[in-house]
């Protein structure tokens, strides 16, 4: 890839300390020919002082309206509401083809500009399966907060750590439970069943064929359930309001790491608020208790490890960016959800 002018932009979310492009990979690209800016941000885990020493340009933070308008700008998290045109081609997650909240403003912001969204959540080979992907620290994380709360020993506000300290916490929690995780056998599913054999529990794992025909007083019998399902249909939910209300339910802590929120994809819709690092948990039911987390930036609690491993999966298709194959893909996507909304998009230049 040459002639290629990537836009690394500041986070504007605080709790958000992770990024798409170590330094060490930014080196990489650096010396395959790709320029890339770097927007100064404090709260990135890797200094912006690394990011130089690898040949990036630095500028301030929220520069990237400005940016050429050849740069593609590449972040994770939400972007801020201004401007209201979008001109330039963003590589995130953008969180926008199911139905969620402010998905459709976001599309629009994009056809107004002339703009495109190539959608991290969309990258995918040709066999639909994603290349680069948060899930597998997405779903040790859930577990773990749920482990830690479900003992007695979650401290809160939640702080970013290294993963030496997570899993010192995690061996050290003590107390008996039987656990869940439904999506065993995917990314996030083997991340949360990590968590949960550092902490000594032996989970029950369900993944496709268990939740085909789902049994929800099975499900309801664990003390501790960790969701990490990720459909792309609509399915019947997990759970409903309804059985929460059972009277022999047995589970109390509950962890959706998918946090599929105004989705009708969302497995479990009985709730339609995120929690977060301020508040981890919420008490959906009091008479037996039953309490929900459900944070939508997880693995940015384990920043350095999550932007590492991301990073290096990353860097094979930023080194390889073309608008065929996967970002071609992604970019169909985008046309598509837009056109669903009788919005216009342009034709972009081919690389």
């Amino acid at each position: 890839m040459t002639d290629r002018h990537l836009w690394l932009r500041h986070e504007t979310r605080t709790t958000e300390r992770r990024t798409p492009i170590v330094p060490s990979d930014a080196r990489r690209l650096v010396e395959s020919g790709v320029r890339i800016t770097v927007e100064d941000s404090p709260q990135r885990i890797f200094p912006t002082e690394a990011y130089e020493e690898a040949g990036c340009e630095v500028t301030e933070p929220g520069r990237w309206p400005k940016a050429p308008s050849d740069a593609v700008i590449v972040g994770l998290k939400e972007l801020p509401d201004e401007p209201a045109e979008l001109t330039h081609r963003h590589i995130f997650f953008g969180h926008a083809y199911k139905g969620q909240p402010g998905a459709e403003a976001l599309l629009r912001r994009f056809a107004a500009g002339g703009g495109a969204l190539l959608d991290l959540e969309y990258l995918v080979d040709d066999q639909g399966r994603r290349l680069a992907a948060f899930g597998f620290w997405a779903g040790y994380l859930g577990a773990a907060l749920a482990v830690l709360h479900h003992r007695g020993g979650l401290a809160t506000p939640l702080v970013p750590m290294a993963k030496e300290e997570m899993e010192a916490r995690l061996r050290a929690s003590e107390g008996d439970l039987t656990a869940l995780v439904i999506g065993a056998l995917g990314r996030s599913g083997s991340g949360a069943r990590a968590a949960l054999d550092e902490a000594g529990v032996e989970p029950t794992c369900w993944d496709v064929a268990e939740t085909r025909d789902l049994d929800k007083g099975a499900l309801l019998a664990h003390d501790l359930m960790v969701n990490t399902v990720l459909t792309t249909s609509p399915v019947p939910p997990f759970l409903t309001d309804k059985d929460l209300d059972t009277p022999d339910r047995r589970l109390r802590t509950l962890a959706d790491v998918t946090v599929d929120v105004g989705s009708p994809m969302n497995v479990l819709p009985f709730y339609d608020t995120t929690t977060d690092w301020d508040h981890p948990v919420r008490r959906l039911r009091e008479h037996p208790p039953l309490d929900l987390i459900a944070i939508d930036n997880l693995p940015s609690l384990l920043p350095r490890e999550a932007s590492t491993d991301f990073s290096a999966a990353l860097l094979p298709q930023l080194l390889d960016f073309r608008t065929d194959g996967a970002w071609g893909r992604c970019l169909d996507r985008f046309r598509r959800a837009s056109n669903e909304l009788g919005l216009t998009t342009r034709e972009l230049p081919d690389d």
